[in-house]
């Protein structure tokens, strides 16, 4: 590492280039290259191709969290890859907090495990999500107790068993929530001077936004270690690539179930009228007996029919489409 220059050493020479005594480019030219030193303790396992590979696997995975997390906490959820880099795992740990919430996953097939840690202020917010409230995190950290970590440890869950899609193309995996840790001391899962890559999630729901770390450690993906490359990536996202994606996709969507109703009609009564209704009472619709009912899916008036029945079950008999221009 150079010398550092004093306050005056830095005006002289700005001095030096605005009079022309000195030339920038001479400068660059005669200057010594930079030297960067390498710790043999802490040899570089992970390459930047592998971090970007594996910032393209977690926007992947940050995708299906955004999609299927809000299920759970009915409330909208945004998820981005902050950054990636490789640490030392003791780094990693003395930068945790306490208490944290950190699950230990078991990356089957592969040996060893990884950890999915959530800040501290999500975990609050979802807890109180959950539980009816508004998703407001609390103001000052405390303990969480045996029915939160409950609650975390299903969210956590979800979280793991989201990773299965992003990663099948390097790799088929069966990730396992193992436990929840609240203490770091107990999630030792390699060496402190093993190397582990770590990958920052941003995830923001509502007005509260956080950080989760997921943990990477280099024996746990050292078998795979050559398929982390994005040529490899794109090569089997090809070989992958279905000429029959549109029919598949068509196939799943007829298998979605929606609710269809008939109305029969419609009819407006005053409060008193309806709260005096009794078994045989006769209510005025506002349609014919021999008219067609509207059918909807969804919430969308699709089809007309008349009433009738089929066996012993009632049923309707359709009589025209209603197309979306109408």
């Amino acid at each position: 590492m150079g010398d550092v220059l004093s306050q005056s050493e830095i005006d002289s020479l700005l001095a030096a280039l605005s009079s022309g005594e000195l030339d920038a480019d001479d400068m660059q030219e005669n200057g010594e290259k930079a030297v960067k030193n390498y710790d043999f303790n802490r040899p570089a396992k992970f390459s930047k191709e592998h971090l970007r590979t594996l910032e393209i696997i977690f926007e992947h995975y940050g995708r299906l969290v955004s999609t299927n997390l809000p299920a759970y906490l009915r409330k909208n959820i945004q998820v981005s890859v902050a950054s990636s880099e490789t640490v030392a795992f003791s780094e990693f740990s003395n930068a945790l907090s306490n208490p944290v919430i950190l699950g230990v996953v078991n990356f089957l097939p592969l040996n060893g495990n990884i950890l999915i840690e959530l800040s501290t202020n999500l975990g609050y917010a979802m807890i109180d999500r959950m539980l009816g409230g508004d998703g407001s995190p609390l103001e000052k950290s405390r303990e969480f107790s045996q029915i939160e970590l409950t609650i975390l440890e299903k969210v956590i869950a979800l979280l793991t068993q989201l990773m299965r899609d992003p990663w099948k193309n390097v790799i088929e995996i069966s990730p396992i929530l193992n436990r929840l840790e609240t203490n770091v001391q107990f999630t030792q899962v390699v060496p402190p001077t093993d190397m582990v890559a770590i990958v920052t999630l941003n995830i923001k729901m509502g007005d509260v936004e956080g950080y989760t770390n997921v943990c990477l450690p280099f024996v746990t993906l050292e078998t795979v270690m050559d398929k982390l490359n994005t040529k490899y990536w794109y090569s089997i996202m090809q070989e992958n690539h279905d000429e029959n994606y549109e029919e598949h996709i068509e196939t799943l969507l007829r298998r979605v179930e929606m609710p269809v109703k008939a109305v029969l009609g419609k009819s407006i009564i005053s409060v008193s009228d309806f709260m005096g209704l009794q078994v045989g009472d006769c209510i005025r619709l506002n349609t014919k007996v021999d008219s067609d009912m509207d059918i909807f899916v969804g919430n969308i008036r699709k089809f007309t029919a008349l009433p009738g029945a089929s066996d012993e079950a009632y049923a309707v008999r359709v009589t025209s489409v209603i197309h979306e221009e109408e």
